[in-house]
């Protein structure tokens, strides 16, 4: 199997995992999403602590600057708020909210890297955010309120894959890290809700138990898939598999969990899709170009 091939196929595990975990935290239910993102936390931390001792990767720990820990403090606050925000909505019927937020982010990651990286948009990036934003005027409309779920989801993300792109972590490490860095919180957390006799964990089934504790491994997977997928094809290979997550959660949510899609709100998400065209189509254009010039310029070599 070539390289090209493996990396395909971890980014399709990595992106079809992720768009199919509505279904997974639906069968969390009744934990609240603070719990369920807290032993999210906890479970997390115990699979890459493992993989971390197996693969004997704790010598980047030694290495890691006062920034880099600190640049990772922040990526931790804002994946627990993605974590806290998708559960919630997950669990509170509103599949199809989160999955515009995906769908969204794409445009918000673009809209960060020219407010904090000072980097030039091309004009049909322009004309993409301009559709994104009617889309999210029209849908405001629709609910009656802003996507809050979906906005915060985007920024979250968006912020977070910012900040990583900035430190430069290892996956596996990174993780581990913000894991570490949201442990006491989460510990806490549990620890009162048991004392409170609130806890779901453990007092629901034996199922119930096994799935919760699982749900740090079913972190940890499709990272480590998508860091390998990564590396072994081209960002934007990556940049096109990442629609499939929220393509998958808008279809679940539609389809099997039965969330009702009004005319209007349908309107909207046709506006963000044809947003994401040009915007693909766009990148594909520029990315073929330079591999032109590339082509062009090693010939004349």
């Amino acid at each position: 199997m070539t390289e090209q091939r493996r990396g395909l196929l971890f980014g399709v595990a990595a992106y079809g995992a992720w768009g199919i975990f509505p279904l997974y935290f639906q069968l969390l239910k009744p934990a609240g999403a603070l719990e369920i993102l807290a032993h999210r936390i906890i479970w997390s931390l115990v699979t890459v602590g493992v993989l971390i001792v197996v693969l004997r990767r704790w010598r980047w720990f030694r290495t890691a600057g006062v920034r880099t820990i600190g640049l990772l403090t922040l990526s931790a606050a804002l994946i627990a708020a993605n974590w806290y925000t998708y559960i919630y909505g997950v669990n509170s019927s509103r599949v199809v909210e989160t999955a515009l937020g995906y769908f969204i982010n794409p445009l918000i990651s673009v809209l960060l890297g020219v407010a904090v990286l000072h980097e030039r948009l091309r004009r049909m990036q322009w004309v993409a955010l301009a559709i994104g934003a009617v889309a999210v005027v029209v849908l405001t409309v629709d609910y009656g309120r802003p996507p809050w779920i979906a906005i915060t989801l985007a920024f979250s993300f968006g912020l977070y894959g910012l900040i990583k792109k900035i430190v430069g972590a290892p996956a596996v490490e990174g993780l581990a890290t913000e894991s570490l860095v949201l442990l006491l919180p989460a510990l806490g957390y549990v620890t009162w809700l048991t004392w409170q006799g609130d806890a779901e964990f453990g007092h629901v089934s034996a199922g119930h138990t096994t799935l919760m504790v699982l749900s740090g491994a079913l972190t940890a997977a499709p990272l480590l898939a998508f860091a390998a997928a990564a590396n072994l094809v081209s960002l934007t290979t990556v940049g096109l598999l990442q629609y499939l997550t929220p393509t998958l959660q808008f279809l679940l949510g539609v389809t099997v969990l039965g969330e009702h899609m009004p005319l209007a709100r349908w309107a909207g998400f046709a506006l963000v899709w044809v947003a994401l065209i040009v915007f693909s189509a766009e990148t594909l254009a520029t990315a073929h170009k330079a591999s032109a010039r590339r082509r062009a310029s090693a010939a004349n070599v």
